[in-house]
């Protein structure tokens, strides 16, 4: 299987913000294995400026920390590959840039190292969150695990983060 090349996710990352405009909403992004990637895909895309607001790279735990106010207690209980973190990183997001209606967090091994048994290479947490009518928050998560070297891992991971935020 081959990881999506660069012409697929501009595709996609059009067609999310033509929904997010459409809607009259807008996107802002917490990214560790992507660094910075979905981001990158959404900004390519010419008139992004009417959904994208802007995105955090969090590629270190401090970074999570204390841009998106991800507990510390948290990434050591569960690890910053995980779903409390990405969770916490998505509303963290959505709560520092407070007028975004949506984010998109994600956090993985993307290798070629720092696999383990239980999170071996490929293994990546996603989340998307999104105000609510009452202004409440809601938030779903994924773990998946994608094929191939570190390259490949961060496109797949790019792909699921804007497909799924098409589908919501």
């Amino acid at each position: 299987m081959t990881a999506p090349p660069d012409a697929a996710l501009l595709e996609l990352a059009a067609a999310a913000g033509a929904r997010l405009a459409a809607a009259g909403e807008t996107l802002v992004t917490a990214e560790s294995c992507t660094g910075g990637w979905i981001a990158k895909a959404c900004t390519d895309v010419p008139g992004s400026s009417r959904w994208f607001l802007g995105g955090f790279v969090a590629y270190a735990d401090s970074v999570k920390c204390h841009s998106l106010g991800v507990g510390p207690d948290t990434i050591q209980r569960y690890g910053a590959v995980s779903e409390p973190v990405v969770r916490a990183m998505a509303e963290g997001a959505l709560r520092v840039i407070d007028a975004a209606t949506w984010a998109i967090a994600v956090s993985g091994v993307a290798g070629p190292d720092g696999g383990t048994a239980d999170k071996p290479v490929g293994t990546v947490w996603l989340a998307w969150s999104w105000r609510q009518k009452d202004g409440s928050l809601r938030t779903e998560t994924c773990r998946e695990q994608f094929p191939g070297g570190r390259d490949d891992v961060r496109r797949w991971t790019v792909r699921l983060a804007l497909e799924r935020l098409l589908a919501e």
